[in-house]
């Protein structure tokens, strides 16, 4: 569903501490440092919690394949003038 990896490069693609992570997802911020430092499994709603959060502003998440899973920003198409 997500792994610590991909929450790290996702809020690295955002520019995100875990600080702005915790605030968007209504998270504690020691609860998404637990979860990226694999700490303890989490209930399937914290991680909804956090994908969606994520997910709202432009993440992609690739599924795992031969070369394991991904993140990517959203392709938003500059406006034209």
């Amino acid at each position: 569903m997500l792994t610590a990896e991909q929450c790290r490069a996702a809020r690295g693609l955002l520019d995100w501490t875990q600080e702005d992570l915790a605030e968007r997802a209504g998270l504690s911020r020691g609860t998404i440092r637990d979860f990226e430092k694999g700490r303890h499994d989490f209930h399937r709603s914290t991680l909804a919690q956090i994908l969606s959060a994520l997910e709202l502003a432009g993440v992609l998440f690739i599924p795992a394949d031969a070369a394991g899973p991904g993140v990517r920003l959203r392709h938003v198409p500059l406006a034209r003038e």
